[in-house]
C-alpha cells in the first residue's frame, strides 16, 4: 500500500513510518516545517508539506493514497480543548474524503481515562465522554461506511526520545527535589513500547476492520508509586506522597492526568491481529534509557 501518515516526524509516527516501509509498503509523510520533511525523507518516505490545520492538503493526501494511519496531534497541553478540535477537523476531512472506497483510516487515541470493564480498560470500554474527539470521531466515519478503526495508545508509549509524561515527571522531580505520586501512588498505568505500538498500527491498516478497537497496551498497569521510586532511586532524591492540592503544584498541566488509574490489557487486540508486545517493558525502559 501507500500511506499518508501524520505525524510521520514524529516520536510513535516516525516509528510507524519506518515500520510500513520495512513491510514493503511506501509512506507519504505530512510535514509542517523544513526540519520535518528532512526527518520524514530520511526515513525513505515521500513529503506532502502541510500541517493538520491545512484541510485542503489532507484531503488530497487522503485521496492520493492507498489508506490513512493519523498519529498527529497538535501538542499544547495548555490548549488542550484547542488541539482535540484540530484533531476532530483533520480526521472528519481525510475520512469523509474516504466515502465511497475500501480504504482504510487508522486513528490514534487513548487510554487514559477510559471506564473500566471487568477491572481493567479492553476493547470494549467506551468513554460516555472524552475530551480528546478522535475515536469519536473514528466511530462516526465507521457508522457512515468509512473503513475506520482506532489505536488506543498507553498513557506512556515508550523508548529513547521519548518527550512524554515519563520525561516530564522526571524533569519535575529535578524542578522540585523530590519525586512525588499522588495520594497512595497505587493508581495504574499501562505503557507500550514504541516499536510495538508502530507495528500495531501497520497490522491494523493491513488488516482493516471497520470500527474496531485496538489497544496498544504491553505492561497492563504500572503503579505510579513504583515510576516515582524508580525516579527517585536514579535520582537521589526522596520519595514523597502527595494531597490533591499538592499534586496540582508539584504536576501542573498533568495533575488531571496522574490521578487515573486505568489499568488495560490487549488481549482482544492480539486475537484480532496476532499483534504481542516484544519489546523491554517501561520500567526496563526508563533504567536503560531515561536518565
Amino acid at each position: 500500500m501507500k500511506v499518508f501518515v501524520t505525524g510521520a516526524s514524529g516520536f510513535v509516527g516516525s516509528a510507524v513510518t519506518r515500520e510500513l516501509i520495512s513491510a514493503g509498503h511506501q509512506v507519504v509523510g505530512l510535514a509542517r516545517s523544513d526540519e520535518s520533511a528532512k526527518k520524514i525523507q530520511d526515513t525513505g518516505a515521500e513529503i506532502l508539506m502541510g500541517d493538520l490545520t491545512d484541510l485542503e492538503v489532507l484531503k488530497q493526501g487522503a485521496l492520493n493514497t492507498d489508506g490513512v494511519i493519523h498519529t498527529g496531534f497538535f501538542h499544547d497541553f495548555a490548549q488542550y480543548e484547542k488541539a482535540a478540535a484540530i484533531d476532530q477537523n483533520a480526521i472528519n476531512t481525510m475520512g469523509e474524503a474516504l466515502i465511497g472506497t475500501d480504504k482504510p483510516i487508522v486513528v490514534s487515541a487513548g487510554i487514559l481515562g477510559l471506564p473500566l470493564h471487568d477491572g481493567f480498560v479492553t476493547e470494549e470500554s467506551v468513554a460516555k465522554y472524552s475530551i480528546r474527539f478522535s475515536e469519536a470521531a473514528a466511530l462516526a466515519l465507521a457508522e457512515k461506511g468509512v473503513n475506520a478503526s482506532v489505536v488506543r495508545l498507553s498513557p506512556s508509549v515508550h523508548d529513547k526520545g521519548d518527550h512524554g509524561f515519563i520525561p516530564f515527571i522526571i524533569a519535575q522531580a529535578r524542578k522540585h527535589g523530590v519525586s512525588a505520586y499522588p495520594g497512595n501512588g497505587a493508581n495504574r498505568w499501562s505503557a507500550v513500547h514504541r516499536l510495538d505500538a508502530a507495528k500495531l498500527f501497520r497490522l491494523a491498516a493491513e488488516k482493516a476492520a471497520k470500527g474496531a478497537l485496538y489497544n496498544a497496551v504491553g505492561d497492563t498497569g504500572i503503579e505510579i508509586k513504583k515510576i516515582a521510586e524508580l525516579i527517585g532511586e536514579r535520582l537521589n532524591l526522596p520519595v514523597v506522597s502527595l494531597s490533591e492540592e499538592e499534586t496540582a503544584i508539584h504536576f501542573e498541566w498533568m495533575s488531571r492526568f496522574i490521578m487515573f488509574d486505568n489499568p488495560a490489557t490487549s488481549i482482544k487486540t492480539q486475537e484480532q491481529l496476532g499483534w504481542r508486545p516484544q519489546h523491554i517493558g517501561l520500567l526496563e525502559d526508563m533504567e536503560q534509557n531515561y536518565f
